[in-house]
């Protein structure tokens, strides 16, 4: 039997404190609509997080089964979803969010609709039991061809993301469910999605302070609870490390020159950018000991297996004098921290909240181009949609467009899916004599898809265009609708307008 230097045994590991609070700073997710056997367990020997994905939800009624299943093993156990709304849902992962997503909500530009959106949301995810979000997304995006950000970005102004990133955060949390503010310290100038690869922002230090914290500092003035980190390389802070392991980044800016002292969540640490370059270990170590208070796990990988190989490489670090054992104590601490407050959180309002709102919002997010002189469709139209692939963090399991709506109010519309280089000419082959509508997402990303676009409009010029992503390109087509997001709330106003409903 060995004997570690602190006296714990490599016999007993679930016994000591070193060892409970390696389970408590870890943010696991598992697969199933119930809890499994071991979760429960880690429950019972420290762990303190669950983070919750679509494959875990079938119905709000299921999802407060599961939340209850949770807390009857521990009472403070923080429920932890990636809920920020728009095309980013997993609470409606199978039908498309109620609610616009952050362009949406930016384009309109009203903070008092924005905390309202985000009050109900959040009233949504606590009537389920759940109690920590990671959400919302701060990043200024400032890169058009961000390929990861996008529309979850409340826009390019970095004063319009500040105001509206400390909307959400208060209306959130005035619904007792603690806002995760993201992606520390701002992810929206990359190109590469660092669910693949490590992207890097060579903006310099003044620039970083004046656009990408900009927004941190209005949810932190708003009081968010956490923080997550991006795992975005940005040399002028640290020419070494990803932020999720800089304690430059971590420490020396956010808890210090910013003042941050709540929970500070990692992004996945199964994603690429960590993982293939130091392996979810060596990466989770790292990340406490920069200064990252819970590590988020458990989007591709889901098991206990997992969480033992996470508790036991913490645990190690601490014996090699790797780790400080008062860092891990103090991170653990501060999930209790958050623990403590989400218990006894109280919300602002009770009751049924204001269910609509999400489509108020979207409707007045519509920005038209040549509405003056459209007619509205009374004829099923053929819908055209010009898909992309989906990034991890949206996922493909989530419908989006129009079809749906527009059957729904024009009974007999058609519709068919279209990629690559020949697009334009099987669209328009498809829809024969009806009328096109035609949908896009990103069309400034995609040259394939403008050039489709190019093929439909110059043999059907009265072709209708619905733009569900950030509405780089110019408006063209008979009558141009921008959405600002594929949320199914934001197809159902675009679809409404074609109607003339």
């Amino acid at each position: 039997m060995t004997t570690f230097a602190s006296g714990t045994t490599a016999s007993d590991p679930e016994k000591d404190g070193l060892t409970r609070d390696a389970l408590t700073v870890l943010q696991p997710g598992f697969t199933g609509t119930t809890a499994p056997d071991w979760l429960l367990r880690r429950l019972g020997e420290g762990l303190a997080s669950v983070g919750l994905f679509g494959r875990n939800i079938a119905s709000p009624e299921q999802l407060a089964a599961l939340t209850a299943q949770l807390r009857a093993e521990r009472d403070d156990v923080l429920v932890a979803i990636d809920e920020e709304g728009g095309d980013v849902t997993r609470l409606e992962v199978r039908t498309g969010s109620s609610f616009p997503g952050n362009h949406a909500l930016g384009a309109v530009d009203d903070v008092d609709l924005t905390r309202e959106v985000a009050s109900e949301l959040g009233r949504r995810l606590a009537a389920c039991g759940v109690n920590l979000n990671w959400a919302p997304s701060a990043d200024v995006n400032s890169n058009a061809a961000n390929p990861v950000i996008g529309v979850r970005s409340f826009g390019a102004d970095t004063a319009l993301v500040a105001r509206h990133t400390a909307a959400y955060v208060t209306g959130l949390q005035s619904a007792g469910v603690a806002a995760c503010t993201k992606h520390f310290p701002g992810h929206g100038d990359t190109a590469v999605d660092s669910h693949h690869a490590l992207p890097r922002i060579d903006a310099d230090a003044s620039v970083l302070a004046d656009r990408e914290l900009a927004p941190f500092r209005a949810a932190m003035a708003a009081g968010t609870r956490a923080v997550m980190s991006a795992h975005i390389l940005v040399p002028a802070l640290d020419p070494d490390h990803p932020a999720t392991l800089s304690r430059p980044v971590l420490t020396d800016l956010l808890r210090g020159e910013l003042g941050y002292t709540g929970l500070i969540v990692t992004d996945g640490m199964e994603m690429q950018a960590i993982a293939a370059t130091y392996g979810i270990e060596r990466g989770s170590v790292l990340a406490i000991a920069a200064g990252a208070d819970a590590i988020c796990v458990g989007g591709g990988l889901a098991d206990d297996e997992t969480v033992r190989r996470l508790r036991d490489a913490l645990v190690a670090a601490v014996h090699a004098g790797e780790l400080p054992e008062e860092r891990l104590a103090e991170a653990a601490e501060r999930v209790r921290e958050l623990a403590r407050w989400s218990a006894t959180a109280t919300p602002a309002t009770e009751g049924e909240g204001r269910p609509d709102v999400g489509l108020v919002a979207a409707r007045r997010a519509l920005k038209l181009t040549g509405a003056a002189s459209f007619t509205p469709l009374t004829d099923p139209p053929y819908v055209a949609a010009f898909t992309p692939v989906a990034n991890i963090a949206v996922g493909d399991e989530t419908p989006w467009g129009v079809a749906a709506e527009l059957t729904r109010l024009l009974p007999g519309t058609e519709t068919g899916t279209h990629t690559g280089e020949n697009a334009g000419r099987a669209a328009l082959e498809a829809a024969g004599g009806r009328r096109v509508v035609a949908v896009v997402r990103d069309e400034h990303r995609h040259p394939w898809m403008a050039a489709a676009l190019d093929h439909l409009l110059e043999a059907r010029p009265d072709t209708i265009v619905v733009e569900m992503g950030v509405p780089q390109s110019a408006p063209r087509g008979a009558l141009h609708i921008a959405t600002h997001g594929a949320a199914r709330v934001c197809g159902r106003a675009a679809a409404e307008v074609i109607a003339g409903r």
